[in-house]
């Protein structure tokens, strides 16, 4: 495969082989390869991931339920949120998301993806009355729940540390946390993408936060807007680094903007945003990732949500080794104008692992196999997502869910947005840590 490469490409990829940290500038020449250079690196990602993680591809039963879309924050990149007085806010009180749940379990989900708008009003404990409804009804299920964005939040509402807040929400039964608004790790990218987000430097401190407390985390990227190849290689190398301290990043999930009805997009807001990678984009991306990032996360998602199941299939070839989970409800991506379903079966998911040559494997949320479908597809035990119809009515669209006036949020007061006189502290402890 080296021999494909030209001689430049051909060092990097021997580099990384011989399990050498690729450098800034060498990832950003990765992610820019074309022609026999770009095969010579897949076929490197190919033969790493094999080193790495071996034929085994995993995904998992799970359900996401996104129970709020009514956000302070105006990201320009998002068409899911609605502002404090839309009349297509919604917030699902806690029984709803409890029966969502059970529903959930009930159908063989393992893990309960919850994450939502930043809520005005919203109590500073919710998060945490929500943890402990779920685990009281359901104490079996892993709760992957709230963005560093959310912890944030809440530990804002609350008036405590984060390192506190994190301590309650895992002593109210949260099992580990989404690694999501990274977006990309450049506080200039991100200025332009969401003014007034979460920094760089506080996504990281929430991350070693709860690294340090035993709350695992996954990694993300969001790309294909107006981010370089240089903000990538920064933002890998960022993620490489805190790995090496703290190891507690389950996997690394690159995320393709969608653009069909972003706002940053479709109404101009941000000048130069690209619709979303090219298919070689997403290759490089992946590929690349698996050199620079695989010796110490291992785990590479393909969401077929952002890519549909045939493109993630197919970065199982460039590096990606799991499939995310089946969802049965997903209302971001789809808001913006994803157009690959809200959920899919375990059999599909099996279908495409094993056309790829690879070996299926229903894992659980931290990557402990629970089965693994080492023999032909006719020997699959029965699943009940399986039967479950695509116009199954107990799993609406997002435009039902945001129609439905049982869940309609009820816009808050004025008086009750103006801003907080004091933001979260650090206490001694956080800040010795970051």
């Amino acid at each position: 495969m080296l021999s494909l490469a030209s001689p430049p490409v051909a060092r990097l990829l021997e580099a990384a082989l011989e399990g050498q940290a690729l450098g800034a500038a060498a990832i950003s020449q990765l992610l820019t390869v074309k022609g026999r250079d770009f095969h010579a690196l897949v076929l490197t990602a190919d033969a790493l991931r094999e080193r790495q993680v071996g034929s085994r591809v995993g995904y998992v039963v799970n359900r996401n339920l996104n129970f709020t879309n009514v956000c302070v924050k105006s990201c320009k990149f998002c068409a899911f949120s609605r502002t404090n007085r839309s009349d297509e806010g919604y917030f699902l009180p806690l029984e709803e998301i409890v029966r969502r749940a059970q529903e959930a379990c009930a159908l063989g989900a393992t893990e309960l993806c919850l994450q939502a708008g930043l809520a005005p009003g919203m109590g500073g404990r919710f998060y945490i009355d929500l943890c402990r409804a779920v685990k009281q009804a359901l104490p079996e299920v892993h709760l992957h729940a709230f963005s560093p964005e959310e912890v944030k939040y809440g530990a804002e509402l609350s008036s405590v540390s984060l390192r506190d807040y994190l301590s309650e929400l895992k002593d109210a039964g949260l099992g580990s946390l989404p690694g999501t608004s990274a977006e990309v790790l450049d506080d200039a990218v991100r200025r332009r993408l969401a003014g007034g987000r979460i920094t760089t430097e506080e996504w990281i401190q929430v991350v070693r936060m709860a690294h340090e407390l035993g709350l695992p985390t996954t990694s993300t990227l969001m790309y294909g807007h107006v981010e370089t190849p240089e903000h990538i290689a920064g933002h890998l190398i960022l993620l490489r680094d805190l790995q090496r301290e703290t190891g507690g990043f389950t996997e690394f999930v690159p995320l393709s903007f969608v653009h069909q009805e972003s706002p940053m997009y479709q109404r101009g807001l941000l000048p130069g945003c690209r619709p979303g990678p090219t298919g070689h984009e997403v290759v490089r991306l992946f590929a690349t990732a698996r050199l620079a990032l695989g010796a110490w996360i291992p785990n590479l998602q393909a969401s077929w949500v952002k890519e549909g199941l045939r493109q993630a299939q197919l970065l199982l070839s460039a590096g990606a080794n799991d499939l995310g989970g089946t969802l049965i409800n997903e209302s971001i991506s789809t808001s913006a104008g994803a157009t690959h379903g809200q959920r899919t079966r375990p059999r599909e998911l099996r279908r495409l692992i094993r056309d790829a040559g690879r070996v299926p494997v229903e894992r659980g949320t931290l990557y402990q196999s629970l089965t693994v479908f080492d023999g032909p597809p006719e020997h699959d035990p029965p699943h009940p997502l399986d039967t479950i119809a695509d116009e199954d009515p107990r799993f609406g669209s997002y435009g039902a869910l945001v129609a439905d006036p049982r869940f309609r949020f009820e816009p808050v007061p004025r008086e009750a947005l103006r801003p907080r006189k004091q933001a979260v502290k650090l206490t001694d402890s956080d800040t010795q840590s970051s």
